[in-house]
């Protein structure tokens, strides 16, 4: 890939669809590996789209996610329209979870989908707007350089 060489796509996530759930980071996954990213950043960056799609399915009416991937680094970022996160500091807290008694039946809600993305991230940017949505930017560097 050359430097002026850019791939972007944007998938539609929908709230509630837990038929498709899982779909957008398989083809994340499948389209990392088609152009030859390291199987370990390609390992972080599904378990990173994964929690964000089901973060999506789980609590927002919608979202767009759009990945970029240029020769440096792979970037998501990922705006969902759903009721906000009022307290992000408590979120990002593993176990803090406020997902129904439904979803905990089949085996979400664990609390941990903030923090592995933040832990599996080489940059992890989230800001929420009560009522409105809430928009996570993820960055994985893909030069040992830009790791630091």
């Amino acid at each position: 890939m050359s430097e002026e060489n850019e791939l972007s796509q944007i998938f539609e996530i929908l709230g509630g669809d837990f038929g498709h759930a899982g779909s957008v980071s398989t083809k994340v996954k499948e389209i990392l590996k088609e152009v030859g990213i390291d199987p370990s950043i390609i390992r972080r960056a599904a378990i990173v789209a994964y929690e964000a799609e089901m973060n999506v399915v789980m609590y927002a009416r919608k979202a767009l996610f759009a990945l970029t991937l240029t020769p440096g680094q792979i970037h998501f970022k990922i705006e969902d329209e759903g009721p906000g996160i009022p307290d992000i500091e408590l979120a990002m807290q593993e176990g803090f979870s406020t997902a129904t008694e439904e979803m905990r039946e089949m085996g979400f809600g664990a609390g941990m989908g903030l923090p592995n993305i933040r832990k599996n991230a080489d940059r992890f940017l989230i800001s929420s707007l009560v009522g409105r949505g809430t928009m996570l930017s993820v960055y994985f560097f893909l030069n040992q350089e830009s790791r630091g």
